[in-house]
């Protein structure tokens, strides 16, 4: 039999450089706090769904408590019960905790894996498709396309119950919208570009 291999050994890193490296640990913190913030929206997405299921129960307390939330209706008509409107918008808004979560999902779990340590994911079933080649650029791309489905949430939000707001607030959020996107557009343009030039095309 063959001999296995041994693995040539690692580096020693001077005091300065080590010192520096292990730096990267202190973005621990940071995604630590990202997972407390996850249990929060988690908490906040429960609340608004049990809100949901009482006031279509009937329950008035919950249905007021729902209209102010999504900014639904005026303050001297407030609705006489749930209607399809309102259920659009408390949903819209369920779907944004989702969105936001999944980002945060990808901000903590690709940051780690990109900026602090490994994880040693590989051959475990519930590894995300998208982590096994996930660097910098990459998750770029996702967290803007990401952060552009989040405002589109926000801007259908917006135009539902547009008689609440300003046309100087609807023409704000679509700029700012129209801004996401572009800027998204131009991170992955330029990443392309980027690609390109490192992976010339033999033909």
């Amino acid at each position: 039999m063959t001999p296995t291999p041994n693995p040539p050994p690692r580096p020693r890193l001077g005091v300065l450089p080590a010192v520096i490296f292990a730096s990267r640990w202190l973005q621990l913190p940071l995604y630590l706090g990202l997972i407390l913030a996850q249990a929060v929206y988690v908490f906040h997405f429960w609340v608004e769904l049990v809100h949901l299921i009482q006031a279509a129960l009937g329950d008035s307390h919950a249905l007021e408590i729902l209209v102010k939330s999504v900014g639904y209706g005026h303050a001297d008509t407030p609705p006489s019960g749930l209607n399809e409107t309102i259920i659009m918008l408390v949903v819209l808004g369920l779907i944004d905790v989702v969105m936001i979560s999944n980002l945060l999902i990808m901000v903590i779990v690709g940051g780690y894996e990109t900026f602090v340590s490994r994880m040693n994911l590989e051959g475990h079933p519930d590894q995300p498709e998208w982590l096994s080649h996930v660097n910098a650029s990459v998750l770029k791309v996702k967290l803007g396309t990401a952060i552009i489905g989040i405002s589109s949430i926000h801007l259908l939000k917006t135009f539902i119950s547009a008689e609440n707001y300003s046309e100087k607030t609807l023409i704000a959020q679509t700029v700012i919208h129209l801004a996401f996107l572009l800027s998204a557009i131009a991170i992955a343009a330029s990443d392309r570009i980027l690609y390109a030039s490192k992976n010339p095309d033999p033909h």
